[in-house]
């Protein structure tokens, strides 16, 4: 039995999320069926996290388990004459037996992107999230930085799937803006159900004015979600890079 692993991009705004549901399209319900239809069996396509609806992938890793002996070369093409033109597999390669999309995953990168104009753009409908009030991204950064290390994140996270511990740790927060555009990338080890979407939501309030920058220690150490900023649209979030470290196998997805 070969263990598959697979590079690819989607965009998320015709899918409810990547995790299979019942009559609702899925980012790992089409690709099973791509899969299935390939390799000639059934397969589980492993996902290496659960975006929500709306999310997008500019790189996300995947994995099966298959008796087909398809070079991995062909697979991407084969996978992409079945899949929609919103999903598309650009790589495939062998890993060990044991490798896991989500429990071999080191590091995870999010990228949330604003549209910061007066003027909405309809080409960034569902591509990033429209704020016509100047947000100043120096401060931005300033509240950016008071989520980066080890904390507990209960504070920006939804209720939704049931945890162990709601500590992560934050590696880095970085803000920076290129016209009209502002990009949000956040590193860490783990994200709680919509971590990143409220820490967005966060970092725009302090930039508002509705508390200090510094206040956000606080606020992460109350834990309390409603003092935090608010979970913003998930059009404007991408997965953006992921590293692996097992032991075993070691390799980046950038997106």
């Amino acid at each position: 039995m070969r263990n598959i692993a697979l590079y690819l991009s989607y965009l998320g705004t015709a899918f409810h999320g990547w995790q299979m549901q019942k009559d609702l399209p899925t980012v790992q319900e089409t690709l099973e069926k791509a899969a299935a239809k390939v390799v000639g069996h059934p397969v589980h396509v492993t996902g290496c996290g659960r975006t929500d609806a709306g999310v997008h992938a500019k790189c996300y890793v995947a994995n099966f388990k298959t008796t087909s002996t398809i070079p991995v070369d062909r697979l991407p093409y084969a996978l992409n004459t079945h899949l929609p033109a919103d999903v598309v597999v650009t790589k495939a390669f062998d890993v060990h037996e044991d490798f896991n999309a989500i429990g071999s995953c080191a590091r995870k990168e999010y990228t949330y992107i604003i549209y910061n104009s007066r003027v909405r753009d309809p080409f960034y409908v569902n591509r990033a999230w429209f704020y016509p009030r100047h947000l100043d991204e120096k401060v931005l950064q300033r509240a950016a930085d008071q989520f980066v290390g080890t904390h507990d994140f209960a504070a920006v996270r939804s209720v939704g799937t049931d945890v162990k511990s709601t500590v992560r740790t934050v590696y880095y927060y970085n803000v920076e803006r290129q016209g009209d555009l502002l990009y949000l990338r956040v590193c860490a080890n783990g994200f709680l159900y919509n971590m990143a979407r409220a820490m967005a939501g966060t970092i725009v309030y302090a930039a508002e004015g509705k508390f200090a920058p510094e206040e956000i220690g606080r606020i992460l150490q109350e834990g309390n979600r409603t003092a935090a900023g608010p979970t913003v649209p998930a059009g404007g979030l991408y997965m953006t890079h992921l590293w692996y470290d097992d032991g075993v196998t070691k390799f980046e997805c950038p997106g």
